[in-house]
């Protein structure tokens, strides 16, 4: 049996079955049938929950005359997030704004949830950072369809078409190395910054670790600006008028 966090423990004994019937018809075979569900996606888990009830939170306080503390927080995000993205993608990226705005949001947990005891961050392994990059490549993609249809297509040919045939190979090697860049940008710094926290808390319990845990957290809103600030000019590309 793999190690387990404890919120892991709960959801394997909760949901082991019917998850491991899932993949079973998904002719997957689990690792650990009475453990399918690993720490990174029970992380994964509890970060949408708790998103959740924040959403819930916010929504059931709503106020115009008198908002809250919670309420002013998250319209500073969004308002952070539209800012850049109306600097980025121009007057039109108001209908953007909630996609960048939760995978910020989503992504920031993830990556501060390695400061709590007893969780770790799930960012800290490939597989999520690798979910996140191509939802965000997905999503690009989409609207650019949406926004130009099927002359979305021409941004792969290049400014001449007589280039076409040596272009279009070379952007969509150029558009799937960037969800490898993403993915190894926010894996590598999330799972060095868990790494050398750890050592530090195993050499010097007491004191010196909170230094590296203030690190910690610096560089958890970094990567996460960073990704969405990558993921804005990608989107930006994708729905320019010109390219």
């Amino acid at each position: 049996m793999p190690e387990q966090l404890w919120f892991t423990k709960i959801l394997n004994h909760l949901f082991a079955g019917p998850v491991a019937a899932l993949l079973a018809a998904l002719h997957v075979a689990p690792k650990y049938p009475g453990a399918p569900i690993p720490n990174s996606l029970a992380m994964e888990i509890l970060v949408f929950l708790f998103l959740l009830a924040m959403f819930l939170a916010v929504r059931a306080t709503l106020s115009v005359d008198r908002p809250n503390g919670l309420q002013h927080t998250f319209e500073a995000v969004e308002n952070f997030v539209q800012s850049q993205s109306n600097e980025i993608i121009g007057h039109h990226s108001e209908g953007y704004t909630a996609f960048l705005t939760a995978l910020g949001l989503f992504i920031l947990c993830c990556n501060l949830l390695g400061i709590v005891p007893s969780f770790e961050s799930p960012t800290a392994l490939p597989v999520v950072p690798l979910g996140c990059a191509i939802a965000a490549f997905v999503y690009y993609h989409v609207q650019g369809f949406k926004h130009a249809g099927i002359g979305y297509v021409k941004h792969f040919a290049g400014p001449m078409w007589a280039l076409a045939p040596l272009m279009f190979p070379i952007e969509i090697i150029s558009h799937i190395a960037r969800v490898l860049s993403l993915t190894i940008r926010l894996f590598a710094n999330m799972y060095a910054g868990d790494l050398v926290t750890l050592v530090f808390f195993s050499l010097v319990p007491i004191g010196f670790p909170v230094v590296f845990m203030g690190l910690h957290i610096f560089v958890s809103l970094l990567q996460t600006y960073i990704f969405v600030l990558l993921a804005t000019v990608y989107l930006q590309g994708a729905v320019a008028d010109e390219h």
